[in-house]
C-alpha cells in the first residue's frame, strides 16, 4: 500500500465519529492529495480501491494471532508463553482474562468500517480514465467488487460482535442521526444477504491470476452460504438466552423465535454455492498414484497447499473458492516447525484434536470422555491403544513423503521410503517404535499431527519434544502439550533457509460447502439421499471408509464401508465430527462452530490436555507418552459467545448496547 493511500484511508472516516476524509482534504495544505486528484489518476485510484481491500483476514497467520479464532477453538494451541510478544490479546482471552476493554489486534469494530467508508468514497468519486487506460468496465466491476466487500465486512462485523450500527451508504459526519445504534441482527443479514445475491449476478465466476483474490460471484456465494448456516444454528435461531437483549430502539438484536425454515434457506443457499462452484470448474482436489489409484494423503494435503491459478482451475488448486493473494506463511510456517531446527516451534495442537482423527478403517477411537479430556471412553472394536510403542512401521500406498532425504540415520530400524510395489509409491507415516496412540489412523491425521519421536526431515533426525530436550521446554519456543502442528504447512519449507513456497492464504474452500450442504439439509430434511452423497465425497477424498453397505479399496487395503447413521441425531453427530477433522486449523471454523452450536462453554471451559511435557528423557518414553493436563486454568462462559465491544466507544455514543452479558463484569 503506497504511503499516501494509507494516510488518506487512515484518515478517512470510521462510521462510528471519526473525522471525514473530505474534511481532511478541505482543511489540508495545498501540497496534500485531494479527492480530485486521486480520482483523476489511474494508479491512485487503483491504491485506493487495493486499500479496500486490506481488512480481508489472514488465513493463516493472521486467523491464528491476530483475529485469534484459530486459537479461540480447540484446535491450535500457540504456546502461553508468547505473551510477552502477542500483547496478551487472544491467549488472555484463552484463560478468561478477557473483559470490555481488552485489546484486540482483529478488531473489526473499528477496523471495518474505515474500509466500508473508504468503498462507499470509490463508488461515489471513481470514474474512467480512459487516456490512462482505465475504461469504465473495469471502473464498474471495481465498483461492484466494493458493494461486496462492504457485505463481507459488515457480515466479519457482526460474526464478531452480532449487533453493529449500520449504514448503507456515504454518510455525512455532521448527520446529527450518525448515533443511531446498532441494527438487529436479523435486519443486517438480510440486508447483506440481498447484497451478495445481486452481485453473484454480475461479478464474474472467475478471475486471471492478474486479478487473483478480487470478488468473484463463487466469492459472493461463499460468504452468503456460511453465513446463512450460522444464521439457522441454534445461537441465534430461537435462543432464549437473549430475550431481554435489545437495541437503542427497544428491538430485540437476535430473535429468540426459532425459525425451521432458516435450515431450509441455508441447505439451498450451499447448493447454489455448489452448483455454480461446479459450474465454474470448481472441484475437490485429488491427486493420484502412478497406478491411477486415489492418493488421498497428497489430495488432502493439496487441498490446503497447493497454488491456486484461478486462471487455469484445472491446472492448479481447483477447490479453492476464496483466496487471500498474500498472507504470513512465514510466520505460520516458522512457528511450526521445531525449535532445534530453527523454528519458534510452540504451535502446538490439542489432545482432543488428536483424539477425533479416525482410524484408518474408519472406526471412531474414542467416543467421549469421563469426566474431562484426561479419561477417554475408548472404542474396543476400534484397535485403538493408549499404551505400548509398535514393533513395525506404519506404511502406506501414497507419495506423501514424510522421510524425504532420508541416508539411513535411523540404524536398526526398517525404513520404507519411496518403495515401488506394483507400479505404486509406498512410504511410511509412522516408524518402528511409535505410540501405538498414533497408528493405524486416517490420512488427515498424519497431515495435521507432528509428535514427540517423529521423524522430521528437514533437521535429518527425529523430534525431542522432552523436556530440556532440542524441541521441548522449558521455554516458550515449545509445544507445550507435546504436539506441533502440521496442517497448512508445506513439506518444502525449510526455516533454517528461510524457504516458504509461496501460496495464497484460502479463506472459503469447496470441501466446506459440501459439509455445510449435509449439515443444513440434516436438519431440514433428514434423510435426503444428499446427506450421505457429500459426507462420502469428503471421505472418499480422504482416505476414510464411506458410509455404505459395502467395501472399498483405500490405499492398497480393502477396508468394510461404516453403516449409515441410523437417524437425525446420530447424523448430526456424524457431520459434526468430519468437520472437527476435515476443516480442523482452517479460517476459525472450529471455533465458529463451537459458538453456533452453543457447545463453547462446554468444550472450552475445562482443562486441555496433550502428552506429558514436563517429563524429561532419563524418566523413560512411558512417563512422557501420557495424558497430562496441558493447561488447567483454560476459560469460557456464556458472555464471551459475542466480543464485547470497547469500553470507550460505549462511553462515547449512549445509543449504543454493550454485547450480551457483558455488563455483568
Amino acid at each position: 500500500m503506497k504511503k499516501f493511500i494509507r494516510n488518506i484511508l487512515l484518515l478517512g472516516t470510521g462510521l462510528f465519529g471519526m473525522t471525514s476524509c473530505a474534511d481532511f482534504i478541505d482543511n489540508a495544505p495545498d501540497d496534500t492529495l485531494t479527492m480530485e486528484m486521486v480520482f483523476n489518476d489511474k494508479v491512485r485510484t487503483e491504491d485506493w480501491f487495493a486499500g479496500v481491500y486490506t481488512k480481508v483476514p489472514d488465513p493463516l497467520w493472521g486467523y491464528t494471532r491476530d483475529y485469534g479464532y484459530n486459537a479461540l477453538g480447540d484446535d491450535l494451541s500457540p504456546s502461553q508463553r508468547w505473551q510477552q510478544w502477542w500483547d496478551g490479546s487472544v491467549l488472555n482471552f484463552i484463560i478468561g482474562q478477557w473483559y470490555t476493554n481488552s485489546s484486540w489486534k482483529g478488531d473489526v469494530w473499528a477496523a471495518c468500517p474505515i474500509r466500508i467508508r473508504s468503498a462507499y468514497q470509490f463508488i461515489e468519486n471513481a470514474h474512467a480514465l480512459p487516456d490512462q487506460n482505465l475504461p469504465q468496465d473495469r471502473v464498474d466491476d471495481m465498483k461492484n467488487q466494493c458493494r461486496f466487500l462492504i457485505a463481507y465486512y459488515y457480515w466479519l462485523m457482526i460474526e464478531a460482535h452480532g449487533a453493529v450500527p449500520f449504514f448503507d451508504g456515504l454518510a455525512n459526519v455532521e448527520d446529527p442521526n450518525l448515533m443511531r445504534g446498532q441494527a438487529t441482527f436479523d435486519s443486517m443479514v438480510e440486508w447483506i444477504d440481498g447484497q451478495l445475491t445481486e452481485l453473484a449476478k454480475v461479478l464474474p465466476a472467475t478471475r486471471t491470476n492478474t486479478y487473483l483474490g478480487e470478488a468473484t460471484s463463487i466469492m459472493c456465494l461463499a460468504v452468503r452460504a456460511r453465513m446463512l448456516l450460522f444464521y439457522a444454528s441454534p445461537l441465534v435461531n430461537g435462543n432464549e438466552w437473549y430475550a431481554d437483549h435489545v437495541n437503542h430502539n427497544g428491538e430485540q438484536i437476535f430473535s429468540t423465535s426459532y425459525d425451521p425454515e432458516r435450515w431450509r434457506r441455508a441447505a439451498d443457499a450451499c447448493k447454489e454455492l455448489i452448483d455454480a462452484a461446479e459450474a465454474a470448474g470448481h472441484s475437490l482436489y485429488y491427486a493420484y498414484n502412478d497406478d491411477g489409484s486415489l492418493d488421498p494423503f497428497m489430495s488432502c494435503y493439496g487441498s490446503v497447499i497447493n497454488q491456486v491459478n484461478m486462471g487455469n482451475l484445472k491446472g492448479s488448486n481447483p477447490e479453492a473458492l476464496f483466496v487471500r493473494p498474500t498472507c504470513d506463511i512465514s510466520s505460520f510456517e516458522g512457528h511450526s516447525t521445531p525449535r532445534g531446527a530453527n523454528g519458534n516451534g510452540g504451535m502446538g495442537i490439542y489432545q482432543t484434536l488428536v483424539d477425533a482423527f479416525y482410524m484408518k478403517d474408519g472406526t471412531v477411537p474414542i467416543t467421549g470422555y469421563n469426566g474431562d479430556y484426561g479419561h477417554p471412553i475408548i472404542n474396543p472394536e476400534s484397535g485403538y491403544s493408549e499404551t505400548g510403542f509398535s514393533d513395525h512401521p506404519d506404511v502406506r500406498k501414497t507419495k506423501y513423503d514424510l522421510y524425504r532425504n532420508y541416508t539411513g540415520e535411523l540404524q536398526g530400524e526398517e525404513v520404507v521410503v519411496n518403495q515401488d510395489i506394483d507400479g505404486a509409491r509406498y512410504n511410511q507415516v509412522a516408524s518402528t517404535g511409535t505410540f501405538n496412540m498414533y497408528m493405524n489412523r486416517e490420512p488427515r491425521f498424519y497431515l495435521t499431527v507432528m509428535w514427540n519421536e517423529q521423524w522430521y526431515h528437514q533437521a535429518g533426525r527425529k523430534t525431542d519434544f522432552y523436556s530440556n530436550g532440542l524441541d521441548g521446554g522449558p521455554t516458550h519456543d515449545a509445544p507445550q502439550g507435546g504436539y506441533l502442528n502440521r496442517k497448512n504447512v508445506s513439506l518444502d519449507q525449510n526455516n533454517r533457509d528461510g524457504q516458504h513456497p509461496y501460496r495464497p492464504g484460502i479463506l472459503y474452500r469447496l470441501g466446506e460447502a459440501y459439509l455445510n450442504y449435509a449439515e443444513a439439509l440434516n436438519e431440514c430434511d433428514p434423510g435426503n439421499p444428499d446427506i450421505v452423497k457429500y459426507l462420502n465425497m469428503i471421505r472418499y477424498r480422504a482416505g476414510v471408509p464411506q458410509y455404505g453397505t459395502g467395501t472399498e479399496e483405500i490405499c492398497g487395503e480393502i477396508f468394510d464401508q461404516i453403516p449409515v447413521p441410523a437417524d437425525q441425531e446420530a447424523m448430526r453427530e456424524a457431520i459434526r465430527r468430519e468437520r472437527r477433522v476435515e476443516l480442523c486449523c482452517e479460517s476459525g471454523i472450529r471455533y465458529f462452530d463451537l459458538r453456533r452450536w452453543k457447545l463453547a462453554e462446554k468444550v472450552l471451559n475445562q482443562p486441555t490436555y496433550g502428552m506429558n511435557f514436563g517429563s524429561d528423557r532419563s524418566a523413560g518414553r512411558e512417563a512422557f507418552f501420557q495424558r497430562t493436563v496441558e493447561m488447567a486454568n483454560r476459560h469460557y462462559e456464556r458472555k464471551y459467545y459475542w466480543f464485547p465491544i470497547f469500553q470507550t466507544e460505549i462511553d462515547k455514543d449512549p445509543t449504543l448496547v454493550q454485547s450480551p452479558f457483558w455488563d455483568e463484569e
